[in-house]
């Protein structure tokens, strides 16, 4: 059992009780830890409130460590580590897609446990205050629209991720159970949530809270990525999504985007807050910096770490060596660490050469830099002084990833050359402002742009969550998996079937309603 959410403590009592369980149905599915009625909480918006906060505080758990990690590996960008994938055997399968990618893979449980909670405790705040008569503008309609927006955003990553699920709406519950619902009520389901939110959800607001710009971007994320099976794919209703909400914010110079002294830009649609202060910080320094860094200069060295999750070669090398950095693109440098050189030290694989990795050493290769913070090193005079502590913002949603996804649509609708204007208008921004012309994109066909915007997107996006879902998308996962991730390539197991994960072992057998009968083909 693990505790996902705090105890929201109003007054006297207490409001929610929000454990997070193995079970999708032992979840949904708990008495009150209360003798309150549930039915009066959750239709006092200003009981609510209380709610929904705890719900943005939990949701940020889904980034922070190893678990923010988890979602990133397996793909054509990031890769495990090598000492991890020789001491790991289990974890080694989210990067070899081989037997041990199972329904008792631990991080993958943890993963779906993570996320179920926030479902149901926004569908409770939906099921209570989304009332005929809600009034457009009003505190509960906003309080509505932030909490659709959560579920729908939520339930689109577990789609993406494992297909058809459970449809949270508490007014179906007797209809819809704790069963996988098909796929296209899923979507429709989402959608639907998602249009709510761009209506309900204010258009400004606290840092870390949604706005109807966040809703309408993530609407058209979900028309763009809605299987073609569904029949509710809709680039033009996508184009429409982000034509809505582009001219709210402006494209800032890269590196302010990780510059912990320049948090929520006016480029940020949704950024995730974190700092470097327990319990606030998101701690994924340790995950991604340098083992034989930490061993030479210790944990105050701000780009330490454990190798847990390194750029694969095609995302950190030139595009003259197989990879997709272009001479002159300030984008490389703020997203990748090349130099490991400390104070006027360089470290060497020496000290850790009782790993036994031989030319698997990667310690030294490039690492993601675009987390690392400074604020924890022991030069600061901060007094952090462990890269443990790291708690930079992280973006979930900004105007680079719309403008491109803008792109796309309008590629995808016959508008070629004017999508190459939008992904040049992006380009621009990676050159310092001036877009050399033997830079700039020009006329192409549907297909070349098709493969062009994928690179386009690693070296705009470079580890910030969204890899595998634009590879699942496209039905580009298992091709460039298996081509450009290290492990991938030397197991030779990834299948087609390996773009959806396996459901959880312990979700099976702690709900009846979801059997092995109904695990996502090819799993066990």
């Amino acid at each position: 059992m693990q505790k996902i959410m705090k105890k929201f403590i109003l007054k006297v009592f207490i409001v929610s009780a929000f454990i997070g369980l193995a079970s999708c149905k032992k979840l949904l599915q708990q008495d009150s830890l209360t003798k309150l009625d549930e039915s009066a909480v959750y239709s006092d918006v200003n009981l609510v409130q209380t709610s929904l906060k705890g719900i943005y505080a939990n949701w940020l758990n889904c980034r922070v460590d190893e678990q923010g990690t988890v979602l990133m590996m397996g793909t054509d960008e990031t890769q495990q580590g090598a000492f991890q994938m020789k001491t790991d055997a289990s974890k080694g399968g989210l990067d070899r897609y081989d037997g041990n990618l199972n329904s008792l893979q631990g991080q993958i449980t943890t993963q779906w446990n993570l996320r179920w909670p926030l479902v149901n405790e926004a569908a409770k705040i939906i099921n209570g205050l989304d009332k005929p008569g809600l009034v457009p503008g009003s505190k509960a309609a906003g309080v509505v629209g932030e909490a659709s927006f959560i579920r729908g955003f939520i339930d689109f990553e577990l789609a993406m991720y494992w297909g058809s699920i459970p449809i949270r709406d508490l007014s179906r519950e007797n209809t819809l159970g704790l069963k996988r619902q098909p796929l296209k009520d899923v979507w429709a389901f989402i959608i639907s949530d998602l249009i709510k939110a761009s209506t309900l959800c204010p258009q400004t607001n606290a840092p870390g809270r949604a706005t109807s710009g966040a809703a309408l971007a993530m609407l058209g994320k979900a028309y763009m990525s809605a299987p073609e099976s569904t029949g509710l794919r809709d680039f033009d209703k996508a184009r429409n999504c982000f034509e809505q909400m582009m001219g709210r914010y402006t494209l800032v110079p890269y590196q302010n985007l990780f510059d912990y002294t320049k948090p929520n830009t006016v480029e940020a649609i949704l950024e995730f807050q974190y700092s470097p202060v327990s319990p606030n910080n998101n701690k994924v320094q340790f995950q991604i910096g340098s083992r034989a860094v930490q061993n030479t200069f210790g944990d105050g060295c701000y780009f330490s770490g454990y190798d847990k999750i390194v750029p694969t070669i095609h995302a950190y090398e030139t595009v003259a060596n197989g990879g997709v950095w272009e001479d002159g693109d300030l984008r490389r440098d703020q997203s990748i660490r090349y130099d490991f050189s400390y104070y006027g030290v360089t470290p060497t694989y020496d000290i850790i050469s009782w790993e036994g990795l031989g030319a698997n050493h990667d310690e030294l290769n490039p690492h993601i830099k675009k987390y690392e913070d400074f604020r924890t090193d022991s030069h600061s005079g901060l007094g952090y002084n462990n890269m443990y502590n790291s708690g930079k913002d992280m973006p979930v949603l900004r105007l680079g990833d719309i403008k491109l996804c803008y792109a796309e649509c309008l590629n995808e609708l016959g508008k070629t050359g004017d999508a190459v204007a939008v992904v040049n208008e992006v380009r621009t921004r990676a050159w310092g402002g001036t877009l050399p012309a033997d830079r700039a994109w020009t006329a192409m066909s549907q297909d070349d742009f098709r493969t062009k915007i994928m690179d386009e997107r690693i070296r705009e996006l470079f580890a910030e969550n969204w890899r595998k879902i634009d590879l699942i998308r496209t039905g580009k996962f298992v091709d460039l998996v298996k081509k450009y991730n290290k492990w991938a390539a030397q197991s030779g197991t990834i299948q087609a079937f390996n773009s959806l994960l396996p459901i959880p072992d312990s979700e099976m057998k702690l709900n009846d309603q979801i059997t092995p009968n109904d695990q996502n083909p090819g799993y066990k």
